[in-house]
């Protein structure tokens, strides 16, 4: 089971820059993106069909161009999960959830803490979304949660720990909160395969960052541990180019 992840920054955008003709290449079984910033009535859904995804589904927010994700799937799931039933969340399309065979995949969107009152809504989201998957692996032991998280969890997934201490991302509270979900039973997959450092998945449209390397580690593959033993591959896919973020892909073995 392969498993791609990408906040694609925008779908329409992505689909202009090749993101399907990308997508084929790369063949995964099911793909989670994040950041969609469209409605399903906005796209032509025949396009991902005729890719490969004829089960796809789209979960936007309230909020018109904003926010959102999505599954592609090759194969029809099992169940559908749309959002968590909290609202605040699912106002802004942050979850969804597939089930395949034993293994249940979401494609998640954590908000970003841009100013004060977005830094609230981060934390309080942060809380309420750990309760939730506490809850949810006592029905699906065998989940993926796959997405932008919008925090660096160390020192060695972002290039300047020293001037961004005290960057949303990168706060304090939010790499103890992203520790603390991993200690909950969840292993951080890129890092199960790989300790090196300079591995990010965005980068700043600013100072040529992307070219420089001057990245962020924000989007995560993070595989609950009774599906350890199954893990095979976990890698970033920093050539892809259709977003300031670069997608992910873990593969399981069947």
């Amino acid at each position: 089971m392969k498993i791609v992840s990408y906040n694609v920054n925008g779908i329409r955008a992505a689909l202009n820059k090749g993101f399907l003709e990308w997508l084929q290449s790369v063949d995964p079984d099911v793909v989670c993106l994040q950041e969609i910033k469209a409605n399903a009535d906005q796209l032509d859904l025949e396009v991902f069909k005729k890719a490969g995804y004829g089960f796809n589904y789209w979960y936007s927010a309230q909020k018109k161009g904003y926010s959102g994700v999505a599954i592609l799937s090759k194969k029809q799931p099992d169940h559908l999960e749309y959002g968590t039933g909290i609202e605040y969340m699912d106002f802004e399309g942050r979850n969804l959830r597939a089930d395949f065979n034993g293994v249940s995949v979401m494609s998640l969107y954590l908000p970003s803490g841009t100013n004060l009152d977005r830094l609230e809504l981060k934390l309080q989201y942060m809380a309420d979304f750990q309760k939730y998957v506490n809850q949810l692996k006592k029905d699906y032991p065998n989940l993926i949660i796959c997405g932008d998280y919008n925090i660096c969890h160390q020192a060695i997934d972002i290039h300047d720990p020293v001037r961004n201490k005290n960057v949303s991302g990168f706060l304090p509270v939010e790499r103890e909160w992203i520790g603390g979900f991993m200690e909950s039973g969840f292993i951080d997959s890129f890092r199960h395969f790989n300790s090196e450092p300079d591995n990010y998945t965005w980068w700043s449209y600013r100072a040529n960052a992307r070219n420089n390397n001057k990245g962020w580690r924000l989007d995560y593959g993070m595989v609950s541990k009774p599906l350890e033993q199954r893990l095979k591959r976990s890698v970033i896919l920093s050539e892809a180019r259709h977003s300031d973020h670069c997608p992910i892909l873990i593969e399981l073995e069947s």
